[in-house]
């Protein structure tokens, strides 16, 4: 058995980061490089890929899809052809059964998974697979689905929900327009850090009952949920660390949390 690889939450924040050098994208490179053992492939849970049902890319060669509107053309024209594992696969929907997990040919990687990856592993040669986020079932079932997800940190396997805690595309300053953080995002964020340094899954899961600051945070709940699948693939007890931080447009964490 090989040692376990960690399990990692990445805020994406703004998909133009797929072409920026900055603190954040620096890290994510920095957290490829220092991974031992390399890992044989990843799992990603993106906020964009939130449909009703459960599903995996099970295709050997999935497309770069450009989900976004109102970019730069050289951002369309980015393509991260990492290959897929139609083993890892069947493997994911033998560990959620008998949850019913369709075997996806059509999806590909959208822009929540190759935005944080090209930098992570910019050769884009370690395969990928996507897990989607059922938006018809409650926070707890996809905590349940990270632990049933938790073996394959044994496998080779490394485990990438890509999001952000605090997404709230309404108060962004677009256009590159400076921002402060609002009171509410920072508050959240740190309560969200607090939570997890704590062990206290249970808050984080029900995290709409900690009040007007995760409304504001959380307006919906795709960009939230990757984290309740990394919560639930962690170890009890093992470390949890932060390799980014900061709110990006005054509403958008980059906060990246790492178990292990």
């Amino acid at each position: 058995m090989s040692a376990a690889l960690p399990a990692l939450f990445l805020g994406h924040g703004n998909p133009m980061n797929a072409l920026h050098q900055n603190a954040w994208t620096r890290a994510w490179a920095a957290l490829g490089a220092g991974l031992v053992p390399r890992p044989r492939a990843v799992l990603a849970i993106s906020a964009h890929w939130y449909i009703a049902g459960t599903a995996v890319t099970a295709m050997a060669t999935p497309r770069t899809i450009h989900d976004f509107g109102g970019f730069p053309r050289e951002l369309f024209a980015m393509r991260y052809p990492a290959p897929g594992d139609p083993g890892l696969a069947e493997r994911v929907a033998g560990l959620l059964a008998p949850l019913p997990v369709g075997a996806d040919q059509s999806w590909g990687l959208d822009h929540g998974t190759w935005s944080v990856l090209c930098h992570v592993f910019p050769e884009a040669d370690v395969p990928v697979v996507q897990l989607s986020i059922d938006e018809t079932r409650p926070p707890e079932f996809h905590y349940e689905l990270g632990t049933r997800l938790r073996a394959l940190r044994e496998e080779g396997v490394l485990i990438v929900g890509s999001g952000d805690v605090v997404h709230n595309l309404e108060a962004y300053a677009w256009g590159g327009r400076p921002a402060q953080p609002y009171d509410w995002a920072l508050r959240f964020e740190r309560t969200v850090r607090e939570r997890l340094v704590a062990g206290d899954h249970a808050a984080l899961i029900d995290y709409a009952a900690l009040g007007n600051d995760a409304l504001l945070s959380v307006p919906t709940p795709e960009h939230y949920l990757p984290l309740l699948y990394v919560l639930g693939a962690s170890v009890p007890g093992e470390p949890v660390t932060f390799p980014t931080e900061g709110i990006d447009g005054g509403s958008v964490s980059m906060l990246a949390v790492r178990f292990g």
